[in-house]
C-alpha cells in the first residue's frame, strides 16, 4: 500500500522547474487521485 492511496493531491508545478503533470503522473502512480494539476510561472 502506498502513503498516497486514497488520497487526493492538487498540483502545482514551475515552468522553470518540474512541470505539473509531470508531478501529477508521479503522484497518480503512488496512488493519488489528482483532482487539479496546473504549471504556472513564478518570476
Amino acid at each position: 500500500m502506498s502513503i498516497l492511496a486514497g488520497k487526493k493531491a492538487v498540483v502545482i508545478g514551475d515552468r522553470d522547474g518540474i512541470p505539473g503533470q509531470a508531478i501529477a503522473a508521479c503522484a497518480g502512480s503512488a496512488g493519488a487521485e489528482v483532482v487539479f494539476s496546473s504549471t504556472e510561472c513564478f518570476v
